[in-house]
């Protein structure tokens, strides 16, 4: 059996499906529900929960459980990669995000049901990685090589713009709004309406030499150690488990130190966030299908340090903090442009979904770790310190990480 070894090669005919996608625009639509679920239970169910006096302990603990199946989902992906056709999927995976949000909006906001909001946590989020997955397979499959930094920049565009609709719209229309459970109808329409895009996709037919269920498992198992060991998928884990562009600087709980209120946190945070993040990601996608995408990736990690460092370095004004948060979440869209077109490059059109989500669930482990390590640098060092990190960590991880692309590089024959 061949096995999809360097991404460059660029073509794996046993996989190929019929049909190519020419715009990668429509990986935005389809990507937005995997945002807006996010977005939705972090900022708007967060906020009306905080209204209703739950306490920051319990609300907290509901974000976490909307985190944990991202980092444990590349489990499930095998059974996306083999059954059935990814549009159906996604068709599972936006109807039921928007169910639950629908049924979150109208649940009352009391701590009698917290059991309940915690249930449908995680029912959406384990159902919302059903999206990126199979919006991921196609991207793999038929996303021609030329197109696949765009593809990525859209697919952030997409994720992170419905983070900025779950969470700044939603809680704009919950705020605004007779009733509440309005916003909940409003954005579960939305999601299930993003699964339409699915039609304009070009049919997949998934080819297999095997003539058992056991024998696809045992093939998608192949498929991910033919990458993990090649060149290219081996320096694409080790980048992903790296602290660049990890976006762990809690805007909101340091804001005070620039005067800002809070709506202007909520404005950065949220809806206009979300635009600075989409914005970003487009312009990474036309770098990426013009750079090498590793040293691209470095880029926009750097770019997000030293947008950290310019905050230390300038006055706390409400103005510097607004242009500030606005282009740290810029360069934030971009490196998720970064890290994406890395993932789609390395894995190949075998096994999509199952090696594009072990390499995000890696990825989100220095996010957590960045996350930790800032509030301990500022609790411990302060601000500017925390700050000056942001750049520091990444800027050293990058030196290691070339000096060993370097020494374990092909070594060039004497003439």
């Amino acid at each position: 059996m061949t096995v999809h070894i360097e991404a460059e090669s660029g073509e794996d005919l046993a996989h190929v499906s019929p049909g190519t996608v020419r715009n990668p625009v429509i990986f935005a639509p389809l990507f937005a529900p995997f945002g807006v679920g996010s977005g939705y239970v972090s900022v708007t169910l967060a906020y009306l929960l905080g209204e209703a006096g739950l306490t920051v302990a319990i609300i907290a603990t509901l974000i976490a459980v909307n985190a944990w199946p991202q980092t444990v989902k590349m489990l499930w992906a095998p059974f996306v990669d083999t059954i059935g056709n990814p549009k159906a999927w996604y068709a599972v995976g936006a109807f039921s995000v928007g169910i639950s949000i629908l049924l979150m909006s109208i649940l009352p906001k009391t701590e009698a049901q917290i059991p309940l909001f915690m249930a449908l946590i995680a029912f959406s989020s384990v159902t919302s990685t059903f999206i990126s997955m199979s919006a991921e397979i196609f991207m793999a499959n038929q996303v021609p090589a030329e197109m696949r930094g765009r593809a990525s920049g859209w697919s952030q565009a997409g994720n992170l713009g419905g983070a900025g609709i779950g969470g700044g719209v939603g809680l704009l229309l919950a705020e605004n709004l007779a009733q509440p459970w309005i916003s909940g109808v409003v954005i579960a329409v939305f999601c299930m309406a993003c699964w339409l895009a699915t039609l304009w996709l070009p049919r997949f037919v998934k080819i297999t030499t095997e003539l058992n269920y056991a024998g696809e498992l045992k093939e998608v198992l192949r498929n991910v150690w033919a990458v993990a060991r090649s060149r290219v998928g081996y320096l694409a884990l080790l980048i992903m488990l790296l602290p660049i562009g990890s976006g762990g600087v809690p805007w909101a709980a340091i804001s005070k130190e620039w005067e800002a209120g809070g709506n202007m946190v909520a404005l950065v945070n949220g809806l206009a966030g979300g635009v600075a993040s989409v914005v970003g990601a487009l312009v990474a996608g036309f770098v990426c299908d013009r750079m090498e995408l590793k040293r691209a990736y470095s880029l926009f990690g750097i770019l997000v340090g030293i947008v950290a460092v310019g905050m230390a370095f300038t006055p706390r004004t409400p103005m510097v903090f607004v242009v500030g948060v606005l282009a740290y979440q810029v360069m934030i869209g971009m490196a998720y442009t970064g890290y994406a077109a890395i993932v789609l490059e390395a894995i190949g059109k075998k096994s999509a979904a199952t090696n594009f989500n072990l390499m995000a669930a890696l990825s989100n482990i220095p996010i957590a770790v960045m996350s930790m390590v800032d509030g301990y640098m500022h609790d411990t060092y302060g601000t500017d310190a925390m700050l000056l990190g942001e750049l520091a960590f990444p800027a050293a991880a990058l030196v290691l990480f070339w000096l060993f692309v370097a020494l374990t590089g092909p070594r060039r024959r004497s003439a």
